[in-house]
């Protein structure tokens, strides 16, 4: 499917605070309680092509994206109506590297993610569990340029709600995540990007150490942009729906789990189109400390670690502020 070069978000934002199929293979399953450190090394490579973009000698524009980002996961031991209560905050820092003939290379720090509130219910021992949650991504990243957006950063607060929906045993994880990021309008500029809906889907089987299955996800923007006297009322009048299929494969040495997956991009409208075109190959490596637990008891001190693999691991976005969108104006 060939992809317009507009896109429905303001000029050099990337579409979404949170990069489609950073989540996959997580589950509605919450650790044993204690304060846990996490943190996650993200690689992105790929090039830029498409109607509208930039090359050299029929070359396409190189694009790397590397992102380190740490964070804290605190589960209380706390019931509320029935369900596991936990707290989420992480801050992610990146590099947006883009080649010939756009030659930027921007580093700075991601806008911050803010969990307050986490509830996993499990469902008796069926091995269903869900999770709902509310987060936000803080405007707290580096921006530049006239409109903010010429670093990592955003200059607007997210809202995220989160609904998760799991099977969880005898090794599977299938698993539903849906979220919505809902934002307000940008500080600089005072445009509103649309709201965007994320829907990512894990079917994973662990034996042994080793976790491996297909997984897919979709990602559109499901609201309207809101546009400002900055741009005289210029607007993306354009909507963009991405759907991704790929596959997961995982190796848990203990104290440390590695997950890479590969997801290719077949169907995008309205945007340039990922995977194996702009986004080659993806790899996590996520690692979960605890860094204080309250007592347990014999037996939930003995299965406490085996549960503690690194199931929640953080949403980072990869902005890309080398993409030129075109903007169709709307009069009045």
């Amino acid at each position: 499917m060939a992809c317009k070069p507009a896109s429905a978000f303001e000029a050099g934002y990337v579409g979404s605070a949170q990069k489609p199929g950073l989540v996959l293979g997580n589950a509605a399953v919450t650790p044993p309680p204690g304060l846990y450190m996490f943190d996650q090394a993200v690689a992105y490579s790929g090039s830029l092509i498409g109607p509208g973009a930039p090359n050299v000698g029929g070359e396409s524009t190189s694009v790397h994206i590397p992102a380190v980002a740490a964070g804290l996961l605190w589960v209380p031991g706390w019931t509320l109506l029935g369900a596991t209560y936990d707290a989420v905050i992480v801050q992610p820092v990146m590099m947006v590297d883009v080649g010939s003939p756009v030659n930027v290379s921007p580093v700075g720090m991601h806008n911050t993610f803010l969990a307050p509130a986490e509830l996993s219910w499990k469902l008796g021992d069926s091995g269903f569990y869900v999770k709902a949650g509310f987060g936000m991504w803080m405007p707290t990243g580096t921006t530049a340029g006239a409109n903010g957006l010429g670093n990592v950063g955003a200059p607007w607060w997210t809202f995220q709600p989160n609904f998760v929906v799991s099977y969880f045993r005898d090794g599977w994880n299938l698993t539903a995540n849906v979220f919505e990021e809902i934002n307000t309008a940008s500080t600089v500029t005072g445009y509103t990007s649309g709201n965007v809906l994320h829907a990512e889907f894990t079917t994973t089987k662990t034996i042994g150490n080793w976790t491996f299955g297909p997984v897919g996800y979709y990602v559109g923007q499901v609201s309207g942009d809101k546009s400002s006297a900055f741009y005289a009322g210029a607007v993306n009048v354009n909507r963009y729906d991405i759907w991704g299929v790929g596959a997961l494969v995982g190796y848990n040495f203990g104290p440390a789990s590695l997950n890479v997956w590969a997801t290719q991009e077949v169907s995008a409208r309205a945007c340039r189109r990922h995977g194996g075109v702009w986004i080659r190959q993806r790899s996590r490596l996520a690692r979960l400390h605890r860094l204080r637990q309250p007592q347990l008891s014999a037996v939930g001190a003995g299965c406490a670690w085996r549960h503690a693999r690194a199931n929640h691991v953080l949403e980072i976005a990869a902005p890309n502020p080398a993409q030129r969108r075109r903007t169709e104006a709307r009069l009045g």
